[in-house]
């Protein structure tokens, strides 16, 4: 088969565009497992680093996550269509984490530093600065307020728009603009030596 008829074959084939979750919700509501599979892989990953960098362990993060999915799977008859899906799995993962923190004491703002053995020899200087930048951005987030620092991962990590984080966390646009505001420069302050010295 010469090369012409090569892509007229390939144009006769129609390409899949991947659903949008709106459908794969549809679809899950009216039975369609498959549909919950593509919407769960979809999200799972940021997602899990979205709660995982809320609490300070990684089997409760795990927990929280799972307690998150089982919601949406409960509430599925209640998921508005037009509303987007995104926005909605976001708001029963921060109102999951909200309640957590409500059922304990609240955090302290300082975070204790733990202790790394450095493997000296072993890495190399600058991969040294950069588990040093990320850690210091894993404490730096942790000694943000909680309103702060779930506004600074639902716009980072659920990539949502400053009206969607103000509908999730019932506050006005301006307070959601406040927080992320100090949270970034709180954020750049910690991490002003880490742009020059992390590259490779």
């Amino acid at each position: 088969m010469d090369q012409r008829a090569c892509e007229a074959l390939e144009n006769a084939i129609p390409t899949m565009k991947p659903l949008d979750d709106e459908t794969l919700m549809n679809r899950y509501r009216e039975g369609d497992l498959g549909a919950f599979d593509q919407l769960y892989e979809r999200h799972r990953a940021p997602l899990f680093r979205y709660i995982r960098r809320q609490v300070s362990e990684e089997t409760l993060a795990e927990e929280l996550y799972q307690e998150v999915w089982l919601r949406v799977i409960r509430a599925r008859n209640q998921w508005v269509a037009g509303k987007g899906f995104r926005p909605w799995l976001y708001r029963i993962a921060h109102n999951r984490v909200v309640d957590h923190w409500r059922a304990r004491r609240p955090p302290t703002e300082a975070v204790e530093e733990e202790k790394v053995v450095a493997l000296h020899g072993n890495w190399p200087e600058t991969w040294l600065t950069i588990r040093d930048c990320v850690e210091r951005l894993f404490a730096l987030l942790g000694g943000l307020s909680e309103p702060q620092r779930s506004a600074f991962l639902l716009k980072e990590e659920g990539g949502l728009s400053l009206k969607q984080i103000a509908e999730i966390t019932g506050v006005g646009h301006e307070t959601v603009k406040s927080r992320l505001r100090y949270a970034l420069g709180r954020l750049r302050q910690g991490l002003e030596d880490c742009d020059e010295s992390a590259h490779y």
